[in-house]
């Protein structure tokens, strides 16, 4: 179980635009990397709009958002471009990451749990939200904890 103050495991995924991205990419930026359960369901539409309402003020900061999920390529690139999010979205159709970061939502299915890793520039975890519900202001935490961090 990874916890604050681990080093963030690499991975590589593809996004909703077709490219591969590795989180090492990300190196000296803050990453806010956040797994959803589904793309397309009520729930997970209301925080991915939350953070691409707050996008300007999470890139102000330096920060990147990644968003990962286990649905398909096809199907987090309709959901990006049906509401226009600005930031990566990552498919891990396999749940390797899912895994890897211990968020697999249970044992019947690849699904992921609500659940938020800030990375630091140095990739080490420095914040772990969980048990998140994306009608709490989900991006919004994730903003302000950042900010916490950044003005320390």
């Amino acid at each position: 179980m990874l916890k604050e103050g681990n080093l963030a495991p690499d991975f590589e995924l593809t996004s909703n635009n077709g490219e591969k991205v590795k989180l090492s990419n990300f190196k000296g930026r803050f990453v806010v990397l956040y797994f959803y359960p589904r793309a397309m369901t009520a729930g997970c539409t209301r925080e991915g709009l939350r953070f691409n309402e707050l996008y300007d003020d999470f890139k102000k900061l330096n920060v990147e958002i990644l968003g990962v999920s286990t649905d398909s390529v096809d199907k987090i690139k309709k959901f990006s471009e049906r509401y226009g999010f600005k930031f990566k979205l990552l498919s891990d159709a396999e749940g390797y990451v899912v895994g890897l970061y211990g968020v697999k939502k249970d044992s019947t299915s690849l699904a992921a749990e609500r659940t938020t890793f800030i990375i630091d520039p140095n990739g080490i975890i420095v914040k772990i939200l969980k048990n998140i519900r994306p009608a709490e202001k989900h991006a919004d935490q994730s903003l302000e904890e950042l900010k916490k961090i950044i003005n320390k």
